[in-house]
């Protein structure tokens, strides 16, 4: 029998332990439990390494978010508390790093916005945590045949974030695609934090020729500020620029990686 390997993600520890216990009593489930982010990425990576990867992660849709007294509910080590991960964080990790493992989002509530951007995470199905068994194990089977799982409750209120989201995506495409290749070009640096005199050395420019570039680049894309400026420049899919590589007396050195 071909046994499925399961990692349950979240800082509850009673509702993980509850829900690893009951996968566990499946007889093709082979089960464990992360309480945090890093916690789950390291678990990830022991299992790749001991050539037996996790086929599906259960993470909570709330997975990083802070409780009562702002610490989290599961107690995690100090060197992890400044690297907590979201949920919707941790999918799009995983997506980008193991495409083989299939993520499926454990939420409390029905949330149209968050199941939206779980899928554009890379997330294949989203659950409500007082779901049965049967139910849950029903997904796990059907995301490792490609299957997407959502309520049907959800379905009408997801695809119209989906559709908005792409409608955005669009129109702030056509923004981009207005600038001259040079603004591109400081755009992409902004993306990448680099403030005006990095962004000057970077490009052979004068700060003040930067300055009125940046100028331009706010005035065509409709904003108001360099924040606005590299949202609206993520949602058209553009990347930050490379970082780089300068080589001196055999070493190498990084340069427009930091805030100037």
């Amino acid at each position: 029998m071909a046994r499925i390997r399961v990692l349950v993600v979240d800082d509850h520890r009673i509702f993980a332990e509850s829900l690893a216990a009951a996968l566990a009593a499946e007889p093709d489930v082979d089960v464990a439990a992360a309480g945090s982010g890093p916690a789950a990425l390291r678990a990830l990576e022991r299992a790749a390494a001991e050539a037996r990867p996790y086929d599906v992660i259960l993470v909570d849709a709330e997975l990083g978010v802070l409780a009562h007294g702002g610490a989290p509910v599961l107690p995690v080590p100090r060197q992890e508390e400044a690297a907590l991960v979201d949920g919707i964080s941790l999918v799009a990790g995983v997506r980008a790093a193991r495409p083989g493992v299939r993520s499926v989002v454990l939420a409390e509530k029905d949330d149209p916005r968050c199941a939206a951007r779980a899928l554009q995470a890379g997330a294949s199905g989203w659950v409500a945590k007082d779901c049965s068994l049967q139910r849950l194990l029903t997904v796990i089977r059907g995301v490792l045949r490609d299957e997407t799982h959502l309520p049907p409750a959800l379905l009408t209120g997801v695809l119209r974030e989906l559709t908005t989201a792409r409608k955005h995506r669009t129109e702030s495409e056509q923004l981009v695609e207005s600038l001259t290749p040079r603004e591109r070009e400081v755009l992409r640096c902004m993306v990448a934090g680099l403030g005006r005199k990095a962004v000057a050395e970077r490009l052979f420019l004068s700060p003040h020729t930067v300055r009125t570039h940046m100028q331009n680049v706010l005035g065509k894309l409709g904003v108001h500020s360099t924040l606005a400026a590299v949202a609206l420049a993520r949602r058209a899919g553009v990347g930050p620029a490379e970082p780089v590589t300068v080589r001196l007396a055999g070493d190498v050195v990084e340069r427009g990686s930091q805030l100037a």
